[in-house]
C-alpha cells in the first residue's frame, strides 16, 4: 500500500516550498499550499486576505499575533488570548474551516499537504505519510534568504538588492519560527517540531533537495 496523502511540515528555511512540489510531481499528486486559505475563505465567505490572516504560512497571521503574546510576561498562551477582530468569523471558525479542508482532501484524492498542522489534523489515517523538513538555525539561514520576498525598487520594478542583510534574515526565520510554533501549540496542544508527530523527520540543511525527496518517496510508496 502506498500513501494517498503526505503532509509536509516545514521550519522556515528549511525548503518546504521547493520539496512539496518535487515529492507531488515524483508521486503524481497535487501539491495543496495556497489552495487552502482559498478554499477556507470560500467556504466562510471572507476575502483571501481576511483568511490569510489566520492561515499559519501567511508572512503576516494569527501566528504572529499567539507568538507576539506569548512574549509578554503577563499572557498566557491559552484560549483567553486577545485577537484583534479583524473579521466577522473568529480565529477557531478559520482554524475548523481548514481542519474541514484538510481532511476533505484527504478522502478526495489526497496529495501533498504543506502545513496547516495537518500532521496533527490527519493523524491515525490510514494511507497518509507524515513528513517534518527542520534543520538547525544556523545552517537554515541561507535558504531562508531565498524564501523571503524581495523589495521592490519603485523606479525599476525589480529587485532592489540581491540579498536582505543578515539581520533581516534572522529576524524573518525567527519569527516565522515562533509564528508557526504558537499556531500549532495554541490550537492543538502540540509542538510543531516533536518528532512523534511524523513518520519521518529529515534535516535538510544537510541533504540535497533530490535526496530529501527521494527519501519521502520511498517512504510513501512503502506507508
Amino acid at each position: 500500500m502506498s500513501a494517498h496523502v503526505v503532509t509536509v511540515s516545514a521550519a522556515f528555511g528549511a525548503g518546504g516550498p521547493v520539496v512539496g512540489p518535487a515529492v507531488a510531481d515524483r508521486l503524481g499528486m497535487r501539491f495543496v499550499d495556497r489552495a487552502i486559505p482559498e478554499m477556507v475563505a470560500g467556504e466562510i465567505g471572507c476575502t483571501l486576505e481576511e483568511a490569510l490572516v489566520h492561515d499559519d504560512r501567511a508572512l503576516s497571521g494569527i501566528g504572529r499575533i499567539l507568538a507576539g503574546a506569548a512574549r509578554l510576561p503577563t499572557v498566557a498562551l491559552g484560549m483567553d488570548v486577545y485577537l484583534p477582530d479583524r473579521t466577522i468569523a473568529q480565529p477557531e471558525d478559520f482554524v475548523a474551516h481548514t481542519e474541514a479542508v484538510l481532511n476533505r482532501l484527504a478522502d478526495r484524492g489526497g496529495g501533498v499537504l504543506l502545513g496547516r498542522a495537518a500532521a496533527v489534523v490527519l493523524a491515525g489515517r490510514r494511507g497518509v505519510l507524515h513528513v517534518r523538513l527542520d534543520g538547525p538555525r544556523d545552517r537554515r539561514l541561507a535558504p531562508a534568504a531565498a524564501e523571503m520576498p524581495a523589495e521592490m525598487s519603485p523606479e525599476t520594478g525589480r529587485p532592489a538588492r540581491s540579498g536582505p542583510p543578515d539581520r533581516d534574515v534572522e529576524r524573518m526565520l525567527d519569527d516565522n519560527d515562533r509564528a508557526r510554533t504558537a499556531y500549532v501549540k495554541h490550537f492543538y496542544g502540540a509542538d510543531p517540531a516533536d518528532p512523534r508527530l511524523y513518520h519521518l523527520v529529515i534535516d535538510t540543511t544537510r541533504l540535497p533537495v533530490s535526496a530529501t525527496v527521494e527519501l519521502i518517496v520511498v517512504a510513501a510508496l512503502a506507508v
